[in-house]
This record gives C-alpha cells, sequence and structure tokens, in this order.
C-alpha cells in the first residue's frame, strides 16, 4: 500500500468512527430524562452537535420530529463510501 491509499483508508475509518458516535447521539435524543451535561455525553453532543447544525438549518424539524439527522447521515455515508473507494482505487493502489 502506498502512502495515498492508507491517508484514505484512515479517513474512510474516521469517517465510520464518526459515523457511530452520531449513531449514539441520535438514539440518545429519544430519551428525555439524560443528563447531557455528563462529561462523556457533552463530549459526544460537542463533537456532533456541529455537523448536525448544518442539517438542522436546512430541514425544519416537522411534527416535532428532527428528521435533519437522516440527511446528515446520508451525507456522511455518501462521502465514507467515496473515500473508501478511493482508498482501494486502482488508480492510488501500486502494483
Amino acid at each position: 500500500m502506498n502512502m495515498i491509499t492508507e491517508i484514505f483508508a484512515v479517513l474512510g475509518q474516521t469517517l465510520q468512527i464518526y459515523s457511530f458516535i452520531l449513531i449514539v447521539r441520535v438514539l440518545l435524543t429519544w430519551f428525555p430524562s439524560i443528563d447531557w451535561s455528563n462529561g462523556i455525553l457533552a463530549a459526544i453532543c460537542s463533537i456532533t452537535d456541529p455537523y448536525l447544525n448544518l442539517f438542522r438549518g436546512i430541514i425544519p424539524p416537522i411534527g416535532g420530529f428532527d428528521i435533519s439527522s437522516i440527511l446528515a447521515f446520508l451525507l456522511l455515508n455518501v462521502v465514507e463510501n467515496f473515500i473508501t473507494g478511493l482508498a482501494y482505487s486502482p488508480l492510488f493502489v501500486s502494483y
């Protein structure tokens, strides 16, 4: 593997981890009694809220439900798949 392939592979794995953290964040919003001032939960919010806020400005809550996270997941998944595809692209793989 050359250096560019490794960089794209690490970026793809990082996006997978971020996607998992984002899923945890969205699932935790289903529990209204959670104390978001807890250190771990506050860290999750500080990591995910800037990204989610981009989509909250585009899609307002509908019927009290925030569906902007669906668009956030879709875009993150597309970017993740693109970067992972680049990591294993024949353009960057040296034989």
